[in-house]
């Protein structure tokens, strides 16, 4: 009976061995991404359609992206697998990383100057009065996300570093959805100031779509890391490495044509750890990044 009970406990053992590796190797047959909102829904699609097409063909397999409404939702998506790769800004990966199994891969390198890390900025119209950061109380102020890094996290840090509670010093605050969007409103005086990244700040610049001599940096912040690629860690793990592969090694040429990426020159790997710094800040403003409620307002 002892051995009749062993082998069937060695029958159960086997089976489970053998849906565990088919579960870890299981074919993906489209390999979908989200992307955080930086700019019109549709714009960012055609941005991003000569990386789906590159992606597509290396990786042998059709790929999907849809822009989320906010980057909740991204973070909701991919812990609920409705997505399986992602671009993340620093914040909304520490909280993916810790929700939704999200795992950092690559992120980009500028062209320009060999860096892959990025700033956060304040930035206010030339003509509104406001030459520092003391001159923002009782303004009205523009984040980006509450799960923005440098249109919420960072600038958070900023201005309580400098003496200004970003909860009580200003007149009226609100969450724009996208860094254009806080640009375009300190253009439109709709708002006095606001936060945003100085990648997204060059690119509209460069696109014409503000002028620098009317939005104007006041502020700037140490380096930040880069905005990382993410893929869900529970991947078969040769999918994974072929993909980190066909990022790292994509040409010039294609990378370029992203210009939702801005001027990055190629991909380098990154690992979770990079992002500490990101945690530390988070939990220096006393935000739970264990819990999806810290990418919401």
């Amino acid at each position: 009976m002892k051995i009749k009970y062993l082998v069937i406990f060695a029958i159960l053992l086997v089976l489970s061995a053998c849906q565990t590796q088919k579960s870890e190797t299981e074919e993906i047959k489209v390999l979908r991404m989200g992307l955080i909102p930086a700019d019109d829904a549709e714009q960012m699609l055609r941005d991003y359609e000569p990386v789906r097409e590159y992606l597509s063909e290396k990786l042998g397999i059709p790929v999907e992206i849809k822009v989320a409404s906010d980057y909740t939702a991204v973070i909701e998506a991919m812990r609920a697998k409705h997505i399986d790769m992602a671009w993340f800004g620093p914040f909304s990966y520490v909280i993916a990383a810790n929700v939704a199994n999200a795992e950092a891969i690559v992120n980009g390198v500028r062209r320009s100057d060999g860096k892959s890390d990025y700033h956060s900025i304040i930035v206010t119209r030339a003509d509104s009065g406001i030459k520092s950061l003391a001159d923002l109380k009782g303004r009205s102020f523009a984040f980006v996300d509450p799960a923005s890094t440098s249109g919420n996290l960072i600038p958070r840090k900023m201005l309580i570093e400098n003496g200004i509670d970003p909860d009580k010093d200003f007149k009226t605050v609100y969450y724009a959805g996208t860094h254009n969007a806080v640009e375009l409103a300190i253009a439109n005086k709709k708002v006095d100031a606001g936060a945003d990244s100085d990648n997204s700040y060059a690119r509209m610049v460069a696109a014409g779509e503000i002028d620098p001599k009317v939005n104007k940096i006041i502020y700037t912040s140490p380096a930040i890391p880069g905005s990382p690629i993410v893929l869900r860690k529970d991947l078969p793990a040769d999918l994974k490495q072929k993909i980190k592969n066909t990022l790292i090694t994509m040409d010039e040429q294609t990378i370029h044509k992203v210009s939702g990426w801005g001027d990055i020159a190629k991909y380098k790997e990154v690992k979770d750890s990079d992002y500490d710094i990101i945690r530390d800040t988070a939990k220096i403003l006393g935000m739970d990044i264990t819990k999806p409620e810290a990418a919401k307002k």
